[in-house]
């Protein structure tokens, strides 16, 4: 039987660094899920208010704006390394 949590699976301190990198993004996912779930619970109290529809707007409007400045910084990470070689 093959250990789960052997010590080679363990996250890399690279592995812990991307995920550190793109921590903005998860919480920006993770505030617009909290938007959709309470949309979801509004329509069984009378349906979702107009503070619910801004609240869903504007964790749209943040995971679009953090995952550009996510692929902008690998972007320039990429060229940074491209001319450095």
């Amino acid at each position: 039987m093959r250990k789960r949590f052997a010590p080679s699976n363990e996250p890399t301190n690279a592995d812990l660094d991307a995920i550190d990198a793109e921590w903005p993004l998860i919480d920006a996912e993770l505030s617009l899920l909290d938007a959709e779930i309470a949309l979801i619970n509004a329509t069984d109290h009378g349906g979702p208010s107009p503070l619910d529809w801004r609240r869903l707007r504007r964790a749209e409007a943040r995971v679009t704006r953090v995952a550009a400045e996510l692929a902008d910084r690998r972007a320039a990470c990429r060229i940074t390394s491209e001319v450095a070689a």
